[in-house]
């Protein structure tokens, strides 16, 4: 899903949400998986603090089973095919 007004702020200020509502209920970390072809969300979570904590490697095939419409190419051409993990410690 991409924003229809990028470089606002908005999805920062939603993450600072949810990571002050984490911390608030005494969580030690929160994390998120996005797809190898996410370049711009890539970038925008290590620029927040969020470190790569895991690969999983060809995880899309196994999505695809369940939801089949995931496509095989993405953002930029690039073949959709692994998970990224992301990991932002509190």
């Amino acid at each position: 899903m991409q924003s229809l007004w990028e470089n606002h702020g908005v999805a920062s200020a939603l993450l600072r949400a949810a990571i002050d509502a984490a911390k608030a209920k005494g969580c030690a970390r929160i994390w998120l998986i996005i797809t190898n072809d996410n370049i711009h969300a890539i970038r925008f979570y290590q620029k927040f603090g969020f470190d790569l904590a895991a690969l999983h490697h060809n995880a899309v095939a196994a999505a695809r089973e369940i939801k089949p419409s995931i496509p095989l190419i993405g953002e930029d051409g690039i073949p959709i095919r692994h998970e990224l993990e992301f990991a932002f410690l509190l």
